[in-house]
C-alpha cells in the first residue's frame, strides 16, 4: 500500500498512482475520486496508455485538501472552489501561501517572517491573516496529520507564526481607556488557538483589547473571567462536529450571564448547527469578525 513519502518518491510521481492506489493513500473510495472529477474537475489527472487515471503528487496534494475541507463539514462544491482558489496561480494570496509554505520546508524562520510582514505591507493584516496565515498553517497541520512534515518543522513554523502575531498586537495602538475587553476562549474540548490569536492581533488594530483564555478553555474559567471583566465581550471557537457539544454549552452559560456572546468555527458552519444559538455568528473571516465585534454596540 502506498504511503504519503511515496509522492515524494521520484518514480512514484513520475508513474502516478492508479486510482485504486490512491483511494488507499488519501483514504478515500475510489468511485468519490471518480465523483469528484467528474462533478468538480478536481483534480484533472493524467491517463496512462491504456487510459487509466494516475495520480501524481500535484494531484494527490489537490485531492488531500478536497478530503480535509469535507472532513470539517464543507459540502463537496463549496470544498472544490475553496480548494481551486488557493490553487489558483494568479491569486496573489496563493502565491504568498506557497512561498511561506516553501519556507517552511525550509526551515527558514527569517523567510516566514518576510512573507508575513510583506503581506501586511502590500495587502494589509486581515487579508494576510485571512489569505495567507490559516490556509498556510491549515496546510502545515496537515503535512504533519499525515506524516508529511515532522513536528520540528511543525512547531517552528507555528512559533514563527505566533511571534509575528504577538509583535503585530503589541506594536498596535494602545485601546483609549475604558474601552471593551474581547475575552477569547475555546471550546472545553479544543486544543487550537492560532485563530484566536490572530483574531487578537486584528482587534488591536481596532484598538480593542483582548484576552486570550487558552486552549481547552474550562466552563469555570469562562465564567469567572466574563464576571470579573467589566463590559466584557466574549468570543468561544470550536472547529470539529465532535466537539461542538461542550462549546455549545459554554456558549449557552455566557450568553445567559448577560455577556455580549460571539462564536465561530468550523463547528458552526452550516446554519443547521447554529439554530436555537445566542449571540453572534462570526463567520470565517478574521477581518470580518474582528468588525463585527468593533462595531457592535457597547454594553453600559
Amino acid at each position: 500500500m502506498p504511503t504519503y513519502a511515496d509522492a515524494h518518491d521520484t518514480s512514484v510521481v513520475d508513474a502516478g498512482l492508479s486510482i485504486k492506489e490512491a483511494g488507499e493513500f488519501l483514504g478515500v473510495p475510489a468511485p468519490t475520486l471518480r465523483s469528484w472529477e467528474r462533478r468538480y474537475g478536481l483534480p484533472t489527472t493524467p491517463r496512462s496508455t491504456g487510459g487509466h487515471r494516475r495520480y501524481r503528487k500535484v494531484e494527490l496534494v489537490q485531492l488531500g485538501l478536497m478530503r480535509d475541507e469535507i472532513a470539517i463539514g464543507r459540502r463537496a462544491a463549496d470544498a472544490a472552489r475553496r480548494v481551486r482558489g488557493l490553487l489558483d496561480e494568479g491569486n496573489p494570496g496563493a502565491a504568498r501561501v506557497r512561498s511561506l509554505l516553501a519556507a517552511s520546508n525550509r526551515l527558514d524562520p527569517e523567510a516566514i517572517r518576510s512573507v508575513l510582514e510583506l503581506g501586511e505591507t502590500e495587502v494589509g493584516l486581515a487579508a494576510t491573516l485571512d489569505e495567507v496565515v490559516m490556509p498556510a498553517m491549515r496546510q502545515i497541520g496537515a503535512w504533519w496529520e499525515a506524516g508529511d512534515c515532522d513536528i520540528d518543522q511543525e512547531s517552528l513554523t507555528t512559533a514563527v507564526v505566533r511571534a509575528w502575531l504577538a509583535k503585530v498586537t503589541t506594536l498596535a495602538p494602545a485601546p483609549a481607556a475604558g474601552e471593551r475587553t474581547v475575552l477569547l476562549a475555546t471550546g472545553p474540548d479544543d486544543f487550537h488557538t492560532l485563530g484566536l490569536e490572530a483574531l487578537a492581533a486584528q482587534l488591536a488594530q481596532h484598538g480593542l483589547p483582548s484576552r486570550l483564555l487558552g486552549a481547552r478553555t474550562p466552563l469555570t474559567t469562562l465564567l469567572a473571567a466574563t464576571e470579573a471583566t467589566r463590559r466584557g465581550v466574549v468570543v468561544v471557537v470550536s472547529h470539529l462536529p465532535s466537539q461542538r457539544r461542550s462549546a455549545v454549552a459554554s456558549i449557552n452559560a455566557v450568553a445567559e450571564s448577560g455577556a455580549p456572546t460571539y462564536f465561530a468555527g468550523n463547528a458552526f458552519l452550516f446554519p443547521a448547527s447554529r439554530k436555537g444559538m445566542p449571540g453572534t455568528y462570526l463567520g470565517e473571516s478574521i477581518g470580518q469578525a474582528a468588525l463585527v465585534i468593533a462595531g457592535s454596540e457597547p454594553e453600559d
